[in-house]
């Protein structure tokens, strides 16, 4: 019986310890975390910090960071979508919250691109307008964000991507016309720039090298690729990348 109600003050300590951490302290449990590279964890903390203090901009933006972290390289199509729409709606909020800082932008272009994926044609269009909009508001607040250079530097190869008919369709028929400025040369410019930025972020280095091989600048991608494989682990996907770019160096 004594043993009983040690245990059970016990655990009303732990509960009441939990209950008394604030926001910004799950907000470090979390950066703690995300260092780590547990992004589980680290969005665990950021949505209970975001329970605590609902307008929390920095709770939300983590957690969106997190969130697409989370559904990435996530192969269940449920989780993944659900992964995306949370991280979309974080971001939303913390642009709403704070909308004169880039962070926010940053985390709203990069969910909407990732959400694009799981949408139809038509609704691709509207996602990959929003996603030009809010990347180049964040290179308006802070212009060497490596982020949302690389945003930029992605959307423009992703469009030029595209085949020329589908293109065409996007531009005339489906309200596309900001595709028209799409092309290779500031594809590689922004990449090239994220990359000046943020050197050591091995997934800038994987996505400069695809443009450059899509541009037929074999030597620059191996370049790159090489790169990527010798910095160290610091993402939660850095695993993923290392084998998207160890794949490129074994295609040649």
């Amino acid at each position: 019986m004594r043993a009983f109600q040690y245990l059970s003050v016990g655990m009303m300590l732990v509960a009441s310890v939990a209950s008394a951490q604030t926001a910004a302290d799950h907000i470090a449990l979390g950066d703690k975390e995300y260092v780590a590279m547990n992004a589980p964890a680290a969005l665990a903390h950021y949505q209970e910090a975001i329970k605590l203090d609902p307008k929390s901009y920095e709770a939300l933006w983590k957690a969106s960071r997190s969130a697409v972290d989370l559904g990435s390289f996530e192969r269940n199509d449920k989780t993944r979508e659900d992964d995306f729409k949370n991280a979309e709606s974080y971001a939303r909020s913390a642009v709403e919250v704070n909308p004169g800082d880039a962070e926010g932008h940053f985390h709203l272009a990069r969910s909407l691109g990732k959400n694009a994926l799981t949408q139809g044609p038509r609704a691709r269009i509207k996602y990959a307008t929003d996603v030009r909009t809010h990347a180049l508001e964040c290179l308006k607040i802070n212009p060497k964000h490596a982020g949302c250079l690389h945003v930029m530097g992605m959307w423009n190869a992703e469009v030029m991507r595209l085949n020329g008919f589908t293109r065409m369709l996007a531009k005339n028929l489906l309200g596309g016309k900001v595709f028209s400025s799409a092309n290779w040369a500031d594809a590689k410019k922004y990449m090239e720039e994220s990359v000046a930025n943020e050197p050591d972020r091995i997934v800038h280095h994987v996505d400069l090298a695809g443009v450059y091989r899509d541009m037929g600048e074999k030597d620059k991608a191996r370049a790159e690729y090489q790169t990527a494989m010798k910095l160290p682990n610091r993402d939660y996907n850095d695993r993923y990348y290392k084998a998207e770019a160890d794949a490129g160096l074994r295609a040649g």
